[in-house]
């Protein structure tokens, strides 16, 4: 009966720290950070680089521990860091699953039903999303009014009538914004984030949400073919992404703090996006 109870616990145990993930002790025994991504923007590229890839294996070095990086996609990405799967509605279902990463770094916007699901460091940039349209679209951008609630709301009646692209569970969905009802169609894009301006130019919507990473790396990659017509949504934040109550964000915060104050940060910055400054 005692070899019974204790087997329970040890499973109860093993059980509850798989659900949590690692925790910093285990991390620095295994000798390896897991890196969570998704190739989007400047942020990861896919191709071993990126400010989100370059500031990971800057803290791996600060764990004294080694460098993994885990490629996922949107919809996999915070259940292969929680272990579970997610509702419809948000929330974690009671299905599990391997725990594939340590954190996600990848331009990750904190969003109001991420913060139930996950906890976020300090943001490590500051973002908005944009309505996008083709540069050739008679469509005028709005005249900034320098209150940023009435320049959204401009911007919100250009969807009117037209059709809308977005990104469906990203910070790109327009149900977050309230644009359901004022598209005329809604394109639903599920690939990868860095294929959506291609997929405007190619005419597959007259309008696009893009937040600020994006716009930036566009209007650098296709000059001349896109234009922003004004602002969505207030600024937000983008930041790494852990499980509830990891005490590696503690140790994140350490660590990023330090390449704050000595400027290392904002040199990173300037190297991926050189363009930022452009868009206070």
């Amino acid at each position: 009966m005692k070899r019974t109870v204790f087997l329970f616990l040890l499973l109860s145990v093993l059980c509850v720290s798989s659900a949590q993930g690692e925790s910093l002790k285990e991390i620095r025994e295994k000798g390896e950070l897991r890196h969570l991504g998704v190739p989007y923007a400047h942020f990861v590229s896919g191709s071993g680089d990126g400010l989100d890839v370059e500031l990971m294996k800057r803290f791996a070095s600060f764990l004294g521990v080694n460098y993994s990086f885990v490629p996922t996609d949107w919809q996999n990405l915070v259940p292969d860091l929680l272990g579970k799967e997610i509702k419809k509605d948000g929330s974690l279902s009671e299905t599990t699953r391997p725990i594939r990463g340590d954190l996600i770094a990848s331009g990750l916007t904190v969003l109001g039903w991420r913060e139930k699901l996950l906890d976020f460091s300090s943001p490590t940039f500051t973002t908005q999303v944009w309505l996008v349209t083709r540069a050739n679209n008679p469509i005028r951008p709005i005249k900034p009014s320098g209150d940023p609630t009435k320049d959204i709301e401009s911007t919100k009646e250009l969807v009117r009538g037209k059709s809308l692209m977005g990104s469906p569970g990203t910070c790109l969905d327009p149900a977050l914004y309230g644009l359901r009802d004022l598209a005329k169609e809604l394109a639903y894009f599920e690939g990868n984030l860095n294929d959506l301006i291609p997929a405007l130019i190619s005419g597959r919507s007259e309008l696009l949400l893009l937040d600020v990473p994006d716009v930036l790396v566009g209007l650098a990659s296709w000059p001349g073919q896109i234009k922003v017509l004004g602002p969505i949504s207030h600024k937000q934040d983008m930041a790494v992404a852990f499980p509830k109550g990891s005490d590696l964000r503690e140790e994140f915060e350490r660590f990023f703090s330090e390449l704050v104050d000595e400027g290392e940060y904002s040199l990173m910055v300037e190297k991926y996006y050189p363009s930022i400054t452009e868009f206070p």
